[in-house]
Formats: structure tokens, sequence, C-alpha cells
């Protein structure tokens, strides 16, 4: 059967949920995180969700493809693409990434990134489409139901206090400062550049699926000190959106603290599952989530290709 691509609808935003989490089921992934991508991502990102139909119009893949507008270089971009795994090898795979290259070259990309699940397949399949391994990353889970957490210190050390993420609706900038100087340090492949107080509220305040009452702040002296983001499917699915620790002060087990607190007051709230992602060059990350008792899941390659070298036979209407 043809595979047909086009724009996501509103109503759509259900069966592409449903798609990224058969495909990445170590992610939290909601219909309502999908549909507020659509909808509010910052206009500069200019954000297109792609969705791939087969002959009886069941949506079986969909992608996501806009520009890194964290990067020092505008000519980034990202390219997400997901199919269902019973439907792989029909086409629907080569099918978006034709049309997200073809959207994005047309924003004036000159590279793309993307991820790559390390499953056997995947990687072959990408490479056939000029995309190179870059990095590795690392999916890790958690049973929080049966885990044995460390309990947090009682009483906390001189001059720390922890927080909610909700606590601070009053006055967000603190908590937007210490984002940017912790995503500033984080290993990866395109390089950072600070993003808007406002893009900022738009990506890690309005979000749906971000839990503020589950997002834990570190509090040294007054001022932030770490903090750990929950990302949630307000069912029993919690993930790490983000966790930091501002450079005046690491290396006291402040990321752990934010962590772990994050993680009781998930538990308590009926999360019964954790996930979250490192770099495989994240040490001090890895490290911390081996202590909280998360284990090894699945890896993933990023993935970048120029677009100005597109391989031979790689049209939109070549099936794989």
């Amino acid at each position: 059967m043809a595979i047909t691509v086009r724009t996501l609808r509103s109503a759509d935003a259900g069966d592409a949920a449903g798609v990224r989490r058969s495909a990445v089921p170590h992610m939290v992934c909601t219909a309502e995180g999908i549909a507020w991508e659509a909808e509010r991502t910052p206009p500069a990102v200019r954000l297109r969700w792609l969705v791939a139909e087969d002959g009886r119009g069941r949506i079986i893949g969909c992608a996501d493809a806009g520009l890194h507008v964290e990067s020092a270089d505008p000519g980034q971009g990202f390219l997400h693409v997901a199919v269902r795994p019973q439907d792989c090898g029909r086409g629907a795979g080569r099918a978006l990434v034709a049309a997200g290259e073809e959207y994005l070259a047309g924003l004036g990309a000159h590279t793309v990134f993307t991820w790559v699940a390390d499953d056997g397949r995947s990687p072959g399949f990408a490479e056939r489409l000029g995309y190179r391994r870059r990095r590795r990353a690392r999916f890790l889970t958690l049973d929080l139901a049966a885990a044995a957490l460390p309990p947090l210190p009682d009483p906390l050390p001189p001059g720390v206090e922890l927080r909610t993420k909700a606590s601070f609706a009053g006055d967000l900038r603190p908590l937007h400062e210490a984002d940017l100087e912790c995503c500033a340090d984080e290993p990866g492949e395109v390089p950072f550049e600070a993003v808007s107080f406002e893009d900022w509220l738009r990506r890690d305040w309005e979000r749906p699926d971000l839990d503020h009452e589950l997002s834990t702040v570190v509090m040294v002296d007054g001022e932030v000190a770490a903090y750990s983001l929950a990302q949630t499917d307000r069912v029993s699915r919690y993930g790490s959106a983000m966790t930091g620790t501002r450079r005046a002060h690491r290396g006291r087990g402040l990321g752990m603290l934010a962590k772990l607190d994050s993680l009781h007051r998930a538990r308590r709230a009926g999360y019964t599952r954790a996930f979250t992602g490192n770099d495989a060059g994240n040490g001090a990350m890895l490290a911390i989530n081996r202590k909280l008792g998360y284990r090894p899941a699945a890896d993933e390659f990023r993935c970048a290709r120029e677009l100005s070298a597109r391989p031979a036979g790689a049209g939109r209407q070549a099936a794989l």
C-alpha cells in the first residue's frame, strides 16, 4: 500500500503519541505534549510535525522537524522519525525522512541531527540515507514502585532547602538562569546558545507534561543550586526531563539530592516506572543514576547528515 506523508492535525496527536511510545518505549510521550509542541513551540524553531499514513488511512509513523534555535549556528536542524515496529519496512520511515529534509532545506538548514536506536536495524537504515553516527546515548529505567530508594538526608546539610518548581511561580527568573548555565555544560553535538526568558517560559513552564509539583529545586543559602525536572503521563510513567547543578555548587551531591527528592515525590504520587536518558560521556550523571537504582534499558546514536550530500536513490518515492 502507498504511504502518504502530511502535516499533523490536532486530531492526530493521540495516534502520533502512540507511534512514538511504541517506537521509543523508554520515553514519556503524551498526546497533550505533542499537541502542545505543534501549537506552542517558540516560532523561531519553525517546528513541523508530520505523520505517515498507509493506504487504509492508519497513522503508522510520525516525525518532528525544526531548527536548533539553542545553537550558535542557525543552519542546524533536527528531524526525529518514529515508525510503529510492526510497520517498519514499508517505506514510511524513508518517506518521513525525505519530507522532513525537504522542509528543513527550505528553511536554510545545512545539517540535520537525529537520534537512531541501536537496535541492529535502524543504524543501517540511517547510514543508507547518508547519516553518520556521532555520539552514543543511553536510556535507563527504574521500577519506582519496588526501588530501594535511599532516604533523604535528615537533617539536610546547613543552608540547604528543598523546594518544588511550582513554588517559584511568582518569580521564575532564577530557574531560567540556572537552566541556561546547566544546559550550556551538557555534552552534545550542537553548540549551545542562550534561550530568551519568554521562550524558556513557553518551553519549560507552560508545557503540559512537565509536573512542577514533582520537580525539585535545591536551594543553598537562598539561591538556586540544583534542580531536577519531572515529565509524566499523569498515570504511571515518570521521566527525568533535566537534572543540573550550577557550577559553583558541583561536587557536593546536590544534583543527586534533587533527583532523589523528585523520585520520592513521584512514588508518593503513585508513579511506578521511571525513565531517564544520558549521553554516554556524561559519567557524573550516569553514576548518580546507578546509585539511585536505574538500570540500562536501550542505547541510541546521535547521527547527522549534511543536506548538500543527499545519497542517490533517497528521494520521496523510494521504498525501503
